[in-house]
């Protein structure tokens, strides 16, 4: 049976309540049911709570992906075709081919190949505040680092790298449940300009290709199956954002969990070989994305609930990542934790491509800062959270140090 979630919960997400702290309200939901139904975003639909309620429908192909925008909309076409074209929003089976051309490409060799250009660019970034007392983590480490790495990957010349961070951050808006008319007027604006950029730099590595992500697409298009070119374009686009939301807020949120539990970030400057398992546990404690949608494709029973065919379905994942069926003291960070089988960077065929990339530039954003900077502390005790439902992100972080 059906119960109004409005009428159940004093929360609703559109509060500022919500958006400093969203697990309360994540609480009261689960206490409920793990599986409900309710109608606090635009479209009506299942909010899923539970870990592993979560995991079965994120690995059950009947559940669709869906892109943000309706495919009727007129006003919006141009950022709507570009939507349709990423694997983000792709099904099978587009989604599965679209993978494995990208993944081929984009390997965790690959990856880790740019081990030494990511340490040095964060080296480079933390020496600009050797002589300073004070910095802001998002905006002076996290998004500048996340930036020049991902165009790099792409092939976006180095002055040409700046851009990328304001395109990133209003483009990411357009994809969460809390855009306005206002903020898609703007992701079209900027969907142009880079449909435009990325045209242009598509056409140079066609005639000249160099050592980069798009070149060694296009090298896969004349070994056999190929992209089409809406599909690179949209690629390229969503790396853009994808390599800049996911790492900036992994890298801010980590940094704001360790000042929040100073024993905690005692014992990682202690014994800096536990990074890989505290960036775990900062993925399971502060998920950079907080809530994905699906569809449902035919009547489902997940359960014991049944999801009828055409219903939407929200899977909270922050809260999935905080079930006390499946995390002992969820709520406490403990970057020793053993099991940590978490589900921020998603399951099944959707798993985050650039999870270990993500991972890889924390890892080592983290430890230099905590190598080359004594008595961390928060500059400002309150801190405020961007408006986004889907995405777990800081306006700023500033921070001092010895």
């Amino acid at each position: 049976m059906k119960t109004d979630l409005n009428k159940t919960l004093p929360l609703s997400f559109i509060t500022t309540e919500f958006f400093q702290n969203p697990y309360p309200f994540y609480e009261k939901l689960r206490s409920i049911h793990s599986i409900y139904w309710g109608n606090l975003l635009k479209y009506p639909g299942w909010y899923v709570t539970g870990y592993e309620e979560a995991i079965t429908i994120l690995k059950d192909i009947r559940f669709k992906n869906r892109i943000p925008l309706p495919q009727t909309s007129k006003k919006y076409e141009l950022l709507k075709n570009i939507q349709n074209d990423m694997m983000l929003f792709k099904n099978q089976p587009d989604h599965k081919r679209l993978r494995f051309l990208v993944s081929n490409v984009f390997t965790p060799r690959m990856v880790e190949h740019l081990r030494p250009y990511i340490q040095e660019t964060v080296n480079d970034l933390l020496q600009q505040f050797q002589n300073k007392k004070t910095m802001n983590v998002v905006s002076d480490l996290a998004f500048p680092l996340a930036s020049l790495v991902i165009a790099k990957i792409i092939g976006v010349p180095e002055e040409e790298r700046y851009q990328f961070r304001e395109w990133a951050a209003i483009l990411i808006q357009t994809i969460d449940f809390t855009r306005s008319r206002k903020v898609l007027d703007n992701g079209i604006a900027i969907t142009i300009i880079l449909r435009d950029y990325f045209k242009e730099l598509i056409k140079k590595r066609k005639n000249c290709p160099a050592e980069d992500l798009i070149s060694l697409l296009i090298k896969e298009e004349q070994q056999g199956d190929r992209l089409t070119d809406e599909e690179l374009l949209a690629t390229c686009i969503l790396l853009v954002i994808a390599g800049h939301e996911t790492t900036v807020n992994l890298i801010s949120n980590s940094i704001l969990s360790l000042l929040k539990n100073p024993h905690q970030l005692m014992e990682l400057k202690e014994k800096p070989f536990l990074i890989e398992g505290a960036v775990e546990e900062f993925l399971r404690y502060e998920s950079p994305t907080q809530m994905t949608a699906r569809i449902a494709s035919e009547d489902i029973e997940i359960h014991q609930t049944t999801i009828k065919k055409g219903d939407q379905v929200y899977i909270l994942l922050g809260a999935a990542n905080r079930d006390p069926n499946i995390f002992h003291n969820p709520h406490l960070l403990d970057i020793t934790r053993y099991s940590n089988p978490h589900l921020a960077f998603g399951y099944g065929t959707h798993f985050c491509l650039g999870a270990p990339l993500a991972r890889l530039e924390t890892q080592i954003a983290i430890k230099s800062l905590l190598c080359r900077k004594d008595n961390l502390q928060l500059a400002a005790p309150d801190l405020q959270w961007r408006k986004l439902i889907g995405f777990r992100s800081l306006n700023e972080l500033p921070i001092t140090f010895d």
